[in-house]
């Protein structure tokens, strides 16, 4: 069991006990997040960052931490998310591995890794621990806050749960609620894991670690990530030469679109705790805005009241199709905010948020600087 926490990672103390949604309760929990730029004097300038499931608190680089962070085109000076003007608060999700307290984190009443004895974790209970790191800062009301992927759920439940938290609110490949397809893609992902010997009821370590069952769950996930159209240009049928074929098997690696799978799966082993995997995947087919409008979405969307929201989606995303943030901008207006609805031509699918900033930086930077 291993934590995987940036060194420029800060940390708030979570409420002790910390209620979760559905039942139990953490003892000495933390979530780590990290900041950039300043809070000014009126403190309404601070953007929040909710992020999908894998990504840490850091998101671009610091003084304190020079190293590129996962979207360093997106956040910094003269950047789309410019730290000039807004104070981005960017923090890592309750249930991770990367600062967070997760099943990878030590169980203050064993004194050993929580593993599966961790509370069953909802969305709404990372929304709640990422408004407590903003209340210890010392801000009222965000101007924005933006969600990637299993962030634009956290940022919508955020702003069901904490009514006038923030102005605006960007959804970005978000939704309200997951589909069949990407849960069975999930509920595929987690059986790799669980079935993988080493996984062992989630008793593992360094030594006897599940690792074809975290390849098989990440391949999966990269599958997802982008779209057919991409595959397509990027790869073809582009066949390896033969000293990249692996040995004497007659069903190893013979593609390149193979080799690619393979060696992004590899570069993900034991970057992030199986455990964790497993709860954060989970709490994205839990969550249900619809909850929060009796039964209803739209009515639970419309509730929210906002100033101003972006909505941005690609068209060939499979995983959260165009058609959930749709949903999520007209809701949003049908309560009365001013919403941007943007879908993008990218051909990189679910993943063009963190690779497409052509499409994505002027949308958000145009965005922001209208607030």
């Amino acid at each position: 069991m291993t934590e995987f926490i940036p060194a420029s990672s800060r940390f708030v103390g979570l409420p002790s006990p910390f209620a979760m949604k559905r039942g139990d309760a953490l003892l000495g929990a933390r979530m780590a997040y990290e900041t950039w730029g300043q809070l000014n004097p009126a403190r309404d300038n601070a953007v929040l960052i909710v992020t999908g499931l894998s990504p840490n608190a850091h998101a671009a680089a610091s003084e304190a931490h020079p190293e590129p962070g996962w979207w360093e085109e997106m956040v910094g000076p003269g950047k789309p998310i410019d730290s000039n003007r807004w104070f981005v608060i960017c923090v890592n999700s309750l249930g991770s591995c990367k600062g967070s307290t997760g099943p990878a984190s030590i169980n203050p009443d064993t004194g050993q890794p929580y593993r599966l004895d961790f509370p069953e974790l909802s969305i709404e209970d990372g929304a709640n621990a990422a408004f407590e790191v903003v209340r210890a800062l010392g801000i009222d009301k965000l101007a924005c806050v933006v969600g990637n992927s299993m962030g634009g759920m956290a940022a919508l439940a955020y702003l069901a749960l904490h009514p006038g938290s923030a102005r605006a609110h960007m959804n970005i490949s978000g939704s309200a609620h997951a589909l069949p397809f990407s849960i069975a893609i999930r509920s595929l992902q987690r059986e790799a894991i669980r079935l993988d010997p080493n996984w062992n009821e989630g008793h593992y370590d360094d030594l006897s670690y599940p690792e074809n069952g975290m390849r098989m769950a990440r391949k999966l996930g990269v599958v997802t990530y982008r779209s057919a159209m991409e595959w397509d240009g990027r790869f073809g049928r582009v066949r390896l030469d033969s000293e990249f074929r692996e040995g004497d098997d007659p069903f190893g690696l013979e593609f390149e679109v193979e080799r690619y799978l393979e060696g992004h799966a590899r570069r993900f082993l034991r970057q992030f705790d199986p455990n964790c995997y497993l709860y954060l995947s989970r709490s994205m087919d839990w969550f249900e805005l619809a909850e929060y409008g009796n039964g209803d979405v739209m009515a639970a969307l419309a509730a929210i009241k906002l100033e101003k929201a972006l909505v941005i989606g690609v068209h060939t995303d499979i995983l959260f199709p165009l058609q959930q943030q749709k949903q999520v901008a007209d809701g949003l207006r049908a309560g009365g905010a001013e919403v941007e609805f943007t879908p993008l031509e990218s051909p990189q699918g679910h993943d063009a948020f963190l690779v497409d900033f052509d499409r994505f930086g002027p949308a958000i930077a145009g965005f922001l600087g209208r607030l």
